[in-house]
């Protein structure tokens, strides 16, 4: 937690930028009863019965210092799709010497995705771009792409989007707005902060030392 915590609370490097990233599962439902329009007073309106044509996946990753993000929507959330996403990312900052890049600790999200998809030289090159950085095990909370995803899904995903290309079309503007307006995450937990809240934690760590 410290370490995740230490690393927010570092100032802005281009050289060595820090980007949150996660993953958010999507169910593609649709209307089997297509919905009244809005009328002045009325709000739009859609029967109870829907149909559900399977999920996807949204990759997102935020630097939250500067409001930059990427978002993609997959089918799945494979290593091939956690790898070509990071390829991806890693050509977004490839100015930068290392990228600190804050995730959970899921199979998929490990140099090892890289070396399964692209040729040995390749994979090692990208290993060698980023430094991973995980959140402890039942803390996600600590990702600050948790946060962009709450926000994707009050602004884009709150209604019912039946398939990956209208959902795809919806997520990545989405996400380019946010860019063009620079929306920032504003992490105010730190290490001071979290001492202080779980500070019998901290005696239980003590007197096991």
């Amino acid at each position: 937690m410290e370490q995740v915590l230490n690393i927010y609370e570092l100032p802005y490097n281009p050289k060595r930028p820090v980007v949150c990233f996660d993953e958010r599962p999507c169910q593609l439902i649709s209307n089997i009863l297509k919905p009244l329009a809005m009328e002045p007073g009325k709000v739009q309106r859609e029967d109870y019965h829907y149909k559900r044509n399977g999920t996807c996946c949204v990759l997102m990753a935020v630097e939250p210092l500067l409001g930059n993000r990427i978002a993609k929507v997959t089918k799945q959330k494979t290593k091939k799709d956690y790898a070509l996403f990071m390829r991806k990312l890693e050509r977004k900052y490839s100015k930068a010497e290392k990228i600190i890049i804050v995730q959970d600790n899921l199979n998929t999200h490990n140099p090892s995705s890289f070396y399964e998809v692209f040729e040995p030289e390749e994979a090692f090159r990208l290993s060698q771009r980023f430094e991973m950085v995980y959140t402890p095990k039942k803390a996600s909370w600590l990702n600050m792409a948790e946060i962009e995803l709450s926000a994707l899904s009050k602004q884009c995903l709150d209604r019912r989007i039946g398939d990956i290309k209208t959902l795809a079309s919806e997520v990545v503007p989405w996400a380019k707005r946010r860019n063009h307006q620079k929306v920032k995450i504003v992490w105010s937990f730190s290490k001071n902060k979290a001492r202080k809240k779980f500070e019998r934690h901290y005696e239980l760590i003590q007197k096991l030392s």
